[in-house]
């Protein structure tokens, strides 16, 4: 016979917020303020209550599961990366590469253009999020945002947009590259 224990708990997590830094939450959505900045981000609380007090976010759920102590790490660390993003940027480097043919990429509107990547005549686009900055300079690529959602998924858009398949990756190694992921190397 099996016997599955429930073991309902309390949890309860506390997040500083710096000085300098406002922290409200309406309606499913985390607003976080501060020096000329503003990130916001719908989130689903489900059984999980917010409150903001003393300079602190507490996260709270009485006879929580496995599931909410997941939502609640989740939450927790949205919430510190919007913390950190007002703080600074988050910054994405990307390196080009071409061995067989050199291609041209040029910014256009809120997409990247690749051009003549393998020799192709057609052009290649990768979107390029709001709020993100894109410098391009030489063979590197500068991404960088307050968001760092954005910022990342902007640069496997680019990544995406040069991407091989049904090519020997050890003969076909052309592309654009995630060399750099908010400081650390890849």
């Amino acid at each position: 016979m099996l016997i599955s224990i429930n073991m309902k708990l309390n949890l309860e997590r506390t997040i500083e917020i710096p000085e300098g830094i406002e922290v409200s939450f309406n309606d499913d959505v985390l607003n976080v303020k501060g020096s000329g900045k503003e990130l916001s981000k719908k989130l689903n609380f489900h059984k999980i209550s917010l409150v903001v007090k003393d300079g602190k976010v507490i996260l709270s759920s009485e006879k929580a599961t496995r599931r909410e102590s997941k939502m609640m790490g989740t939450i927790n660390a949205h919430l510190k990366n919007m913390i950190k993003g007002i703080g600074d940027e988050f910054v994405y480097k990307m390196e080009i590469c071409n061995v067989h043919f050199p291609m041209n990429v040029k910014l256009e509107g809120n997409k990247l253009a690749i051009k003549s990547f393998l020799g192709e005549t057609t052009m290649r686009y990768a979107k390029i999020l709001e709020n993100v900055k894109v410098d391009i300079k030489g063979t590197e690529i500068t991404i960088s945002s307050n968001d760092i959602e954005s910022a990342g998924q902007t640069a496997a858009n680019i990544e995406k947009a040069t991407r091989l398949t049904g090519k020997d990756r050890r003969i076909f190694q052309d592309g654009i590259f995630i060399t750099n992921k908010c400081g650390r190397a890849i």
